[in-house]
């Protein structure tokens, strides 16, 4: 199914964390926090101003973003759990990631 956020709204796909520290450390379940990295998968058309043009968002399909930890609304599309949030849930685009990930 395909899925087109309305207006200025961003659906989000959480980056899970490593499951070691740096030092080896295995983590458990029941001790990892939720993930405030994602992946934009779809954006809005974007936003209005008071004038009534519309305002492109920032971020597009496929950067990597931080964000709030509760931010957004939970939702399972196609059984994958996905999150809707408005562009303005979001802290800021982590560049550079997709290039150090593949190059490690």
């Amino acid at each position: 199914m395909k899925f087109r956020p309305l207006h200025d709204r961003v659906v989000v796909r959480r980056i899970e964390q490593e499951d070691r520290t740096k030092g080896g450390i295995i983590i458990p379940d029941t001790a990892k926090e939720k993930p405030m990295e994602g992946e934009i998968i779809a954006v809005g058309a974007g936003g209005r101003d008071e004038k009534g043009n519309l305002v492109p968002l920032d971020v597009k399909k496929g950067d990597r973003v931080l964000f709030g930890k509760w931010s957004g609304s939970e939702v399972k599309i196609d059984g994958e759990e996905l999150l809707i949030m408005k562009e303005s849930d979001i802290m800021g685009v982590i560049e550079g990631a997709a290039k150090a990930k593949k190059a490690a």
